[in-house]
């Protein structure tokens, strides 16, 4: 049975990538699991931390780490790449490691230091079959019977994206939320709005299913690069400029790399009288 009791003064990480920011707790000394009530509180902006997603550390038998991430509404998610960036780093810098692998629900993920403080993980291949996304019913996953037609990618949790004329001029804040709760998706969907600047060269926002508008998102970057690979519209090794600034992703055949920066804000306990009203 999982451990549910909420360990006294729980010491936490604060992380951003790209403005990306996450609440990081490392199990392997001890600390007790999340839960969804906790999660929530602490993702509470005005009286808990708050966070874009929250991950927690553990060991595994087979990898280096293994993760698990929440979102902010206290639901789970099965991918949080700016995340795995952050922890990668963390890990390499406390290790002296320039490899890591990292598990998630996603599967085995690889990190590496690419250098020049700069860190690059391989998110695994993109899923692009309706059944795997995962969609409510077959359609063809590079045009979407929605209106704009966008393109639904897998990369470990489900991405819908629009291609669209400015990524600026569209209001994410009202759009997105009716996107994620699209009856297409069963799961919900992340929601992209892209706009192509060069062949190599793209701007995007987004919308996070269960965390709302963010700076950044790094499966998100790789489900558009990967869309935009398939529509023909540029190749597939991109620089994505977010709100929170540029990520590079690079689609191999071994999967789909994510190279950007990353920074440890700071690290600090809750209090036992918060992790007590927190539930």
């Amino acid at each position: 049975m999982q451990d549910t009791r909420v360990t006294p003064n729980l010491e936490f990480m604060k992380f951003h990538g790209l403005g990306n920011d996450f609440v990081v707790i490392d199990r392997r000394d001890g600390q007790a699991a999340m839960t969804a009530a906790l999660a929530r509180a602490i993702g509470d902006r005005h009286r808990g931390v708050g966070f874009d997603q929250l991950a927690e550390i553990d060991s595994d038998d087979t990898a280096d780490l293994r993760l698990t991430f929440w979102n902010a509404d206290g639901s789970t998610a099965g991918a949080c790449g700016n995340a795995t960036r952050c922890i990668a780093r963390h890990e390499m810098t406390r290790t002296g490691a320039t490899e890591l692998t990292l598990r998630t629900e996603r599967g085995l993920l690889q990190a590496r230091d690419a250098g020049g403080g700069l860190t690059a993980v391989n998110m695994g291949a993109p899923l692009t079959d309706w059944r795997d996304v995962p969609l409510a019913q077959a359609v063809d996953t590079l045009a979407l019977p929605i209106d704009g037609a966008p393109v639904a990618t897998g990369m470990g949790n489900p991405h819908c994206t629009f291609f669209v004329d400015d990524a600026e001029a569209v209001d994410l804040p009202a759009f997105g939320p009716a996107m994620e709760h699209h009856p297409l998706f069963p799961e919900r969907t992340n929601v992209q709005v892209a706009h192509v600047i060069a062949p190599d060269h793209l701007r995007m926002r987004v919308w996070e299913r269960g965390a709302g508008l963010t700076l950044a998102s790094g499966s998100s970057s790789c489900a558009v690069a990967v869309a935009a690979a398939r529509r023909g519209l540029t190749g597939r090794r991109v620089r994505i400029d977010l709100d929170g600034g540029p990520i590079d992703i690079d689609w191999r055949d071994d999967g789909v790399w994510m190279t950007g920066p990353t920074a440890h804000v700071f690290t600090g306990h809750f209090t036992p009288a918060f992790l007590e009203t927190a539930g």
